[in-house]
């Protein structure tokens, strides 16, 4: 269909809603002008693909600013105008509108997956101004899909890809299903052609008998409810090709084994009719269980409501039948749309509607430092289609992504229960923080009253949802600020022994500000608390340093050849020993010298040298006769992260520590070489215990980390066991 504006106008005199002519027209011209020397993949004029938009838009029954944004949505993009013109001749409200959904093509950032991500984010930050904006965005990239035929075979992956990604699950969390399952159709087509050859194949091989079996189950229930006034409207039809995809393909069931293939709608009046209807229906047909479910007791988050129940009829074939009222039907198809207050000629703010707190609270969640592909996977996640739905002990019904563990559910119930939480039951038997929520668990979370408390670091690996996270995020940023910088230095040591750096103060500072923080200390901090990823930053760092080693170096062709000529005496074990080569290096027992501590080497008779903190006893005590054998010694950067036995001493109010100690060390990654516990006279306990670690920063942030254990009275670094 070619769509022009008189195809427009036509649709607009036809409903039943007033719009301003006038300013839609107006707006055609400025959007036909400004496109005028451009046409699409198709060879159609530019102009039919706003105009699209704009009949989409009217679909949904939406106002005459958002119809003349539709027109106008890619001109400031693509076009000389400007936002400041759009807003003298249309208006605030259409310049935002267009603001919103325009991308960010002058955003200065370095790939295109950071360009995407923080489209994104605009999106969202738009949309908790304007829903509006969202909605124009939904039926641009709808028309797009509709389109994509014409697009090369790699745009069509891509824009498929990021449909299914991104579009379609807001179009899920809006409850315009038509729209998602529109998107979700055409992108698998384009994604994995032979598998969704493969379902349509399935249901052409029942067409006959599936249209056959649908008008009979629908002629029987209309029969059966005759009586309802006004009549109910039934409808039948065949599940979604993505929906039947997704349960063949990544659930791994057999077409027999999908019981909801088929589908009967029936639409009433009332809610009450909806449950009279539900009591017939499992008269006639046989319900299977466990296979109902009240969403109308118990909307879904995107306010879709309706009943669900599977049933088998004589004919031995399951499916699906969905009783709704007139206004849940609408809901369900349009979502937001449907109900939205443009009918009523109001504005299209969205301030204090809680229907929208979701978007708000995907953006309030991110964290200072957090990188765009951050953001973008976290909005992944909270806009997943699949939902469960848990039960506090009291009855409330908590809805998080499916995947969601007990992190997840204590973080949504409140703040400082998520911190507070020191185990859960699910249904009273224990879990694991681990444990996937399903639908239906009674969920009771266990809390400390202890003032010592706080999350986990390792939580932040288990948590699902970008609330959960971003509050243990916030807590550390908070609470453990030295601990952080501690953490995140020690973390950033090894990333550098592992590539070869040798970092200078200068060299710090000049990452830091490149990751936009304000000193080095705040950058290791926002290490610690998970704010940067450095798997993310790594191979940026790298190129920074090649590039330093080159400047400096400018003759040598490899940028590490100046570190590898200064750490040319460079030993196995990870230190350097002054004018002696290979030689054999052994670490005092006595001390445990790490790399961070100031080490000091002594000459043995025939045991090679001996390296010693340089504060060890046997240094500070030693003979002055064996002065001469004293050398000096450096660590020295390696390839790869070297680990060395350390051994820390704990002495603890009784011998229950001992297993809060052995998990602290275990979640914090560390491997145990040695341990022992025993009793101390007074009734404390003693527990020393010996673990390989890269550095003495890394040994520190544990040691912080055992002091905190409830029961723990001190912990202190010692010699070997």
């Amino acid at each position: 269909m070619l769509y022009t504006i008189d195809v427009l106008i036509d649709k607009i005199k036809a409903s039943d809603k007033q719009y301003d002519i006038d300013k839609i027209v107006a707006a055609y011209e400025v959007a036909d002008e400004a496109h005028s020397d451009t046409k699409r993949s198709s060879g159609e004029p530019y102009i039919t693909h706003p105009i699209a938009v704009a009949c989409i838009l009217l679909e949904f029954c939406m106002d005459t600013d958002t119809l003349v944004a539709a027109l106008l949505h890619d001109v400031v993009e693509d076009t000389d105008i400007s936002l400041e013109t759009l807003r003298k001749k249309f208006g605030e409200d259409v310049a935002n509108l267009v603001d919103g959904v325009t991308k960010i093509g002058q955003v200065p950032l370095n790939t295109k997956e950071e360009q995407q991500a923080e489209n994104i984010r605009k999106i969202l930050m738009a949309m908790s101004k304007d829903i509006r904006v969202i909605i124009i965005k939904l039926a641009d990239r709808l028309h797009n899909m509709r389109t994509i035929m014409y697009r090369p075979p790699e745009k069509q992956r891509k824009k498929a890809l990021e449909t299914m990604n991104f579009y379609a699950p807001i179009a899920h969390r809006l409850g315009m299903s038509a729209v998602k399952e529109e998107m979700e159709d055409i992108s698998i087509k384009i994604l994995d052609p032979y598998g969704t050859r493969a379902v349509e194949d399935m249901l052409d091989t029942h067409k006959e008998q599936r249209d056959t079996f649908i008008d009979t189950i629908t002629g029987r229930i209309r029969e059966r409810i005759s009586d309802i006034e006004p009549p109910p409207v039934i409808e039948g039809r065949v599940k979604s090709v993505y929906s039947i995809y997704k349960k063949v393909y990544i659930k791994g069931k057999s077409f027999d084994e999908i019981y909801d293939v088929y589908a009967v709608r029936v639409i009433v009046q009332s809610v009450i009719e909806c449950y009279n209807v539900l009591g017939i229906i499992h008269d006639m047909f046989k319900p299977i269980p466990y296979r109902f479910k009240d969403y109308i007791a118990t909307p879904k988050p995107n306010r879709y409501q309706s009943l669900h129940t599977t049933v088998i009829g004589r004919e031995g074939i399951p499916f699906e039948v969905q009783i709704r009222t007139v206004e849940m039907h609408n809901t369900a198809q349009y979502g937001v749309a449907a109900h939205w207050k443009y009918k009523a000629g109001l504005t299209g703010k969205v301030a204090g509607e809680q229907r929208f707190d979701w978007i708000r609270q995907i953006l309030d969640q991110q964290q200072e430092g957090d990188d765009v592909e951050q953001i973008a996977d976290a909005i992944k996640v909270d806009l997943a289609p699949d939902e469960v739905y848990v039960f506090t002990p009291k009855g409330d019904v908590i809805v998080l992504p499916l995947g969601s563990t007990v992190i997840d559910f204590a973080y949504a119930i409140h703040t400082q229960v998520g911190h507070k939480m020191t185990g859960a039951k699910v249904s009273g038997r224990m879990i694991r923080f681990d444990y996937q929520l399903r639908t239906g668990d009674i969920v009771e979370v266990m809390t400390t009253q202890s003032q010592t408390y706080g999350p986990n670091r390792n939580w932040l690996e288990i948590a699902k949802t970008s609330e959960a996270r971003g509050k243990i995020r916030a807590w550390f940023k908070k609470e453990c600020r030295e601990e952080n910088i501690a953490e995140g230095m020690a973390a950033l040591e090894g990333e550098f022994h592992r590539a070869s750096i040798i970092p200078t103060p200068e060299f710090l500072n000049e990452i830091a500000v490149a990751q936009k923080f304000s000193s080095v200390d705040d950058f290791y901090a926002a290490i610690g608390y998970g704010g940067v990823k450095l798997s993310k930053i790594m191979q940026r760092v790298k190129d920074m340093y090649a590039n330093r080693m080159a400047a400096a170096n400018p003759v040598s062709v490899d940028g590490n050849e100046a570190l590898k000529n200064t750490i040319a005496r460079k030993q196995k074990s990870g230190v350097i020993v002054e004018g002696i080569d290979n030689c054999l290096i052994k670490f005092a027992k006595c001390c445990n010298p790490l790399p961070g501590d100031k080490i000091v080497g002594f000459i043995t008779r025939g045991y090679g040298v001996s390296v010693h903190k340089q504060d060890c006893t046997n240094v500070v005590n030693a003979s002055p006769q064996d002065k001469e054998r004293w050398i000096h010694v450096m660590w020295a950067a390696s390839g790869q992260t070297e680990y060395y036995n350390a051994t820390i001493d704990i002495i603890s109010e009784n011998m229950t520590a001992l297993a809060d100690v052995t998990s602290t060390i275990a979640s914090s990654r560390f491997v145990i070489s040695n341990i022992s516990a025993h009793p101390l006279k007074n009734g404390n306990g003693n527990i020393v215990v010996t673990v390989e670690v890269a550095s003495v920063e890394q040994l520190n942030a544990l040691i912080q980390r055992i002091q905190k254990i409830n029961g723990v009275i001190s912990a202190e670094r010692t010699g070997i066991l």
